[in-house]
């Protein structure tokens, strides 16, 4: 067999999608879960970019091991010095640099001639190499760049000693018959000196058919993002790509990832979690109604035989076949901690097992039906808990004689309780009113989603909020779960204020440590 390494870049390149960043704790969890997934490099952020993601990636490479950790870096020193040290402690590493090599790009962004591209490339490679085994170079923008300079650069960068050579069509220009043929010029010059890699985005739609074109022309390794989450209209996506060469064996032969594909849904959710940006309902392989059958015929015909109407099984990808009740408020710790491990939570800590498992006896006392979806939030929120500076402690919402809503709300802080109340135009507003009013940091509410975790009135209330504290800096994921949806909405917001406060943090001790 051969394989097709998968080079997953969803900490990277999907947390560019607005809207989409992810605290440290978050990138932590997510990490782990893509090493279960069997994901061969995982781009762990952007080094230079921020001490945020500095810390990310160092963190990562602390406690991931069966893939390599990448960083990116442009062709600069700087941010290639960064990379090297944010990956000192990683067991695999890989620093990945850029510089476009397009006509527009060169003349309207870099403002540098070919030969000037040229050099830095490889001045850039040749200092990665001097710090790391593992060096990939990329060719920004490759698909809008002219094929004869393409192969110009890849000799200059494979002689200096690029390992991996990544041909991005940077603004998902291309159709797939021009990537195949792209790859396959430049995989006849290069020969079998690099790995050649495609990296495709979806703005015309086309991001999983070109990086199959790209695949069937030469490409090993594939760069991509859990649900296809990127910048604009998002990356290719891994999962449409990792079944379709597990499906259509008839056609890719003898291709094939290291991928445990039981462990697609499992990251798919996380991401959803994290993010809040859920997969629309027809998404294929992962969305809601990818397994549902409405109409009578199709029905039928699944009654009768599965494959009449389903090219794949829910179980490959990692579904539950009983999402049913199946715990209740007299299972115990050996029942529970067996339910986690068959929905993809085997390897939490003892601290974590203990708190979810509270968590599920107090939910047991008030839901009449606990269901899989209601676990798996649990362990969610508990596995990305962030530092808490602020902790919600109480909360009651009413209303004067006019009908006017206020909250009432306790929050501890360095095992100080403070209460405080304030009127609102509605009960959210009121709500984040009073726990500015006690932390003494307004928010900007930028983004508000509430959904029901599982079934019936009962269900679970999950509340994903984005703020931004500080104007035109980027603004906080907080997420919160309750019964109540106002309980959940001050969690959520309060844990946005906290994944602020972490951060800050972090700058402020990263400029005092120089």
């Amino acid at each position: 067999m051969e394989r097709i390494k998968v080079f997953d870049t969803t900490l990277r390149d999907g947390e560019q999608s607005p809207g989409a960043s992810m605290n440290t704790e978050e990138k932590i969890k997510l990490a782990l879960q893509l090493e279960r997934l069997g994901v061969d490099i995982i781009e762990a952020g952007f080094a230079a970019a921020s001490p945020g993601d500095f810390e990310a990636i160092s963190r990562i490479s602390e406690v991931v091991s069966k893939s390599v950790i990448c960083s990116l870096a442009r062709a600069l020193p700087k941010d290639i010095e960064a990379a090297a040290r944010s990956l000192e402690r990683a067991k695999q590493k890989r620093i990945h640099t850029f510089i476009a090599t397009s006509p527009i790009h060169m003349e309207h962004k870099l403002k540098m001639k070919p030969d000037e591209v040229i050099k830095r490339a490889v001045e850039a490679v040749k200092l990665a190499r001097s710090l790391c085994e593992d060096v990939e170079f990329s060719c920004e923008d490759a698909c809008r760049s002219e094929v004869g300079f393409l192969k110009e650069v890849a000799q200059a960068v494979i002689e200096a000693g690029a390992q991996t050579l990544n041909l991005p069509d940077t603004v998902g220009y291309r159709l797939p018959q021009e990537i195949g043929a792209i790859i396959k010029e430049v995989k006849e010059c290069v020969g079998d000196s690099v790995i050649l890699s495609v990296h495709c985005h979806n703005d015309l739609g086309l991001a999983v058919a070109n990086s199959l074109a790209g695949i069937q022309n030469g490409a090993r390794q594939l760069e991509c993002t859990i649900n296809g989450l990127g910048e604009r209209a998002g990356n290719t996506a891994l999962e449409e790509v990792v079944m379709i060469l597990k499906t259509r064996k008839d056609l890719f032969g003898d291709l094939e990832t290291r991928i445990n594909t039981k462990e697609i849904y499992a990251c798919s959710k996380l991401v959803a979690d994290i993010t809040g940006i859920r997969p629309q309902p027809n998404k294929a392989i992962v969305g809601r109604n990818a397994f549902a059958h409405e109409s009578g015929i199709h029905q039928d015909g699944m009654l009768k035989h599965r494959e009449t109407y389903e090219i794949i099984r829910a179980e490959d990808i990692g579904i539950p076949q009983n999402n049913g009740l199946v715990l209740g408020k007299h299972s115990g710790r050996a029942a529970f901690k067996d339910k986690l491990t068959s929905l993809g939570f085997g390897n939490i800590s003892k601290e974590e097992l203990e708190s979810a498992f509270e968590k599920f006896k107090v939910l047991c006392d008030k839901k009449k039906e606990i269901y899989d979806e209601d676990i798996r939030s649990i362990l969610t929120e508990e596995s990305m808990k962030i530092p808490q500076v602020f902790e919600l402690v109480s909360l009651q919402i009413s209303s004067d004689s006019n009908g006017v809503p206020y909250a009432a709300i306790a929050i501890q802080k360095d095992g100080e309780c403070k209460m405080d109340a304030a009127i609102g135009e509605g009960s959210v507003d009121a709500i984040l009113k009073t726990i500015d009013r006690i932390s003494g940091y307004n928010g900007i509410l930028k983004d508000y989603k509430v959904e029901a975790v599982s079934e019936g009135k009962d269900a679970l209330a999950k509340v994903v909020v984005r703020v931004e504290f500080e104007p035109h800096k980027p603004a906080f994921i907080g997420h919160g779960l309750h019964l109540d949806t106002m309980q959940a909405t001050a969690r959520a917001y309060i844990g946005a204020l906290n994944s602020y406060l972490s951060m800050r943090n972090l700058v402020v001790d990263k400029i005092q440590g120089c």
